[in-house]
């Protein structure tokens, strides 16, 4: 094997290794991505079904006083 073709190999190697380095540091931001998304989901529909239980109770409140009033 020739000196030429042995340091593009050890480049490539070089290369690759590097390349797959930042994959992995790509799929760990994804994965932390993902988790955050679904705890965004989980807070808004926290949010939702607190903001209707929050109706809910207006439109009660609101119906006894048109029936005392």
């Amino acid at each position: 094997m020739s000196d030429v073709v042995a340091a593009l190999l050890l480049a490539l190697a070089a290369e690759n290794a590097e390349l797959r380095e930042q994959l992995a540091s790509a799929q760990d931001m994804l994965v932390e991505t993902a988790i955050d998304a679904g705890n965004m989901h989980a807070l808004v529909e926290a949010i939702r079904t607190e903001r209707d239980a929050w109706r809910e109770e207006a439109e009660r409140l609101g119906r006894k006083v048109l029936r005392i009033g």
